[in-house]
């Protein structure tokens, strides 16, 4: 009988080299401001992320190991609470230079009609498929990390989502209560999509109004990247997150850099 890549867990894959591990943490503040023990599970899950996904550069990207590892370190973060197993059910990230140039459709909720539409994206995730990612993107959120924007914790939230079923900002929970959670964020959500265009009262990008799994993905970039206006805004998700992910890279030590518009 073969087992499952993700269940296979008795060959041990080569480590980081040291040098390349310290190079990738001095340019990744998110993983820089880990204390010691996490930094070393965050190397591990980085190590095994490396090992069991493909990645493919297209469109002229060009990525080496010091590229794949920044990408498996973020990608990593949002499973460090909860280890390989949260990993599983996907295998390739294809990353390209930059935006992605996609046609979407839009069903109109009264009509029924169907209206298309060119977007680009900075990242996309799909159930089972690949991980997605804007290079550029990713190069950005690396030089601007505390501005609320981080495409890799974005789309990994939505494969973390995605371990449940259909996106619906429920990812599995371990022992926080199902119920909590979804009340909670279902408030939080509504606040949201309830308020007026341009009103500035909610300070989060309101892509998050798309829906539930969109919300939780953007509010997870918030917790690695721009805790506090978080716990500003919505307190109750704030520490949900918390207890989910983890402690915030951006309530360590290092002074935080001044949220810069995109």
């Amino acid at each position: 009988m073969q087992w499952p890549k993700w269940q296979s867990l008795r060959t041990r894959p080569e480590p980081v080299p040291d040098r390349l591990w310290r190079r990738a943490l001095s340019a990744c503040p998110l993983a820089r401001r880990l204390d010691p023990e996490r930094q070393h599970r965050l190397r591990q899950l980085a190590t095994l992320f490396l090992t069991r996904k493909h990645f493919h550069a297209l469109a002229g990207a060009v990525l080496d190991d010091y590229w794949r590892l920044l990408i498996a370190m973020q990608a990593c973060l949002p499973a460090l609470q909860r280890g390989a197993a949260s990993l599983r059910g996907w295998s390739e990230v294809l990353v390209y230079p930059g935006e992605l140039k996609v046609r979407l459709g839009h069903q109109h909720e009264c009509t029924g009609v169907v209206a298309e539409n060119d977007e680009a994206l900075a990242g996309d995730a799909w159930q089972h498929g690949p991980l997605v990612l804007s290079l550029a993107d990713v190069q950005l959120d690396l030089e601007q990390p505390w501005d609320g924007y981080n495409v890799v914790v974005h789309e990994m939230a939505h494969k973390l989502d995605l371990l449940a079923g259909p996106p619906a900002g429920v990812p599995p929970l371990g022992d926080i209560p199902r119920r909590h959670w979804i009340e909670r964020f279902q408030t939080a959500y509504d606040r949201l999509a309830g308020a007026a265009p341009g009103d500035d009262a909610i300070p989060i990008n309101p892509h998050a109004a798309d829906g539930a799994g969109e919300y939780f993905a953007v509010v997870s970039e918030l917790h690695y990247s721009r805790p506090a206006l978080l716990r500003e805004v919505e307190p109750e998700v704030a520490g949900l997150l918390q207890t989910y992910y983890g402690p915030s890279p951006a309530d360590a030590g290092e002074p935080v850099n001044v949220c810069l518009p995109r």
